[in-house]
């Protein structure tokens, strides 16, 4: 994991060539004190990571050299073009950088398509399909590098989609203006597509900031460059997430996954142990312990969609257990709070899909 600073020279972003194309689009720069310096909030973390690369000398030995950094980025969206968490202005991205040999293109790029799926299976996200986004062939001038390198990019890009199965569309135009791309577009709740996780091969950036490594033929050599987001934006993956499940988050992601009701505060003490008990076994839980009754904190703990509701009272305190409701589902019986615990970890289990299944 590395981080990068919040703004940038603007001759840094002049080199990626993002200037020339997003200049617009970026937030204008800061003059200094010292005026011929300027920087810009950083529009985006690839060019930082080039310069990380390129502080000390590597071997082919050393490659594939990966840099993943959750990074604040910030673009001038035209007041228009904002909409809520799926298009703002200041976003994070989990970005990564794989710097790797033309020989380990293959494998690095199917690991990266292996994490995106992972990510998706894990939240439930099945209607999803795949685009590889090329250049358009009519417009050149749009692109940086040369035509070679950019049918190489396109064929190995194809060939890992193919490979894994994936059920993909081409879409000419869609490039990155420095490689082409392998995105994945998840629908909402609405219908609406969103572009989520991409993956991109890049020869252009490796060139543009000399990048190098020594081959085993003793002579310096350009690393392919892989861009990849899983999620892509946080901001906007948040906000399919919440549309797509209706607020209700798989058991594992939830936030407070158990509230404890206590039906009066005579079994306040009671509530904190079970508390205690339940977040020793690393369930996220809280307490109710406002002066309401029981059936209104029920009714509340329903339309936050917190998954379970522990119900304590006298019966409970002697018996040394917990009565349960689920969420949408109601009572489900008495448990102690190891049977309790048990049932979570199982439930848990359920929607956690460990990775590299199918």
């Amino acid at each position: 994991m590395v981080m990068t600073p919040h703004i940038g020279q603007k001759e840094l972003y002049e080199t990626s060539g993002h200037y020339a194309k997003y200049g617009e689009d970026s937030f204008q720069p800061i003059t200094t004190p010292k005026l011929d310096e300027e920087f810009l909030l950083k529009p985006m973390n690839c060019p930082h990571h080039c310069e990380i690369y390129a502080h000390k000398p590597y071997s082919y030995k050393d490659l594939p050299v990966r840099f993943a950094e959750f990074g604040t980025v910030y673009r001038y969206e035209q007041s228009g073009e904002l909409h809520g968490l799926t298009r703002v202005r200041g976003f994070t991205q989990d970005d990564a950088h794989i710097f790797c040999t033309p020989e380990q293109l293959d494998e690095e790029f199917k690991n990266v398509i292996d994490l995106v799926l992972y990510v998706f299976r894990s939240l439930g996200f099945k209607d999803f399909t795949s685009q590889v986004s090329i250049r358009d062939m009519a417009t050149p001038d749009k692109y940086i590098g040369d035509a070679a390198t950019w049918e190489t990019a396109e064929k190995a890009i194809i060939s890992a989609a193919k490979d894994k199965g994936l059920d993909y569309v081409i879409e000419e135009g869609e490039a990155a203006f420095y490689g082409p791309k392998l995105d994945f577009m998840v629908k909402d709740a609405l219908g609406r597509s969103w572009q989520l996780g991409t993956i991109q091969v890049d020869y252009n950036l490796p060139e543009r900031f000399d990048l190098s490594y020594k081959g085993s033929d003793n002579q310096l050599h350009r690393p392919i460059m892989i861009h990849r987001a899983p999620f892509g934006s946080m901001e906007r993956f948040i906000a399919v997430l919440l549309e797509h499940t209706g607020g209700n988050f798989p058991l594992w992601l939830t936030p407070e996954q158990v509230i404890i009701l206590p039906i009066s505060e005579k079994y306040q003490n009671y509530s904190e142990k079970v508390l205690h008990l339940l977040e020793n076994s690393e369930i996220r839980a809280l307490i109710d312990n406002r002066n309401e009754k029981t059936g209104r904190k029920i009714r509340d703990a329903e339309v936050k969609k917190i998954p379970f509701m522990v119900i304590v009272g006298e019966k409970e305190q002697e018996d040394n257990t917990v009565s349960i409701r689920k969420h949408g589902e109601g009572d489900i019986g008495t448990f102690t709070i190891e049977e309790f615990v048990s049932l979570i970890n199982k439930e848990v289990s359920k929607t956690l899909v460990p990775f590299g299944s199918n």
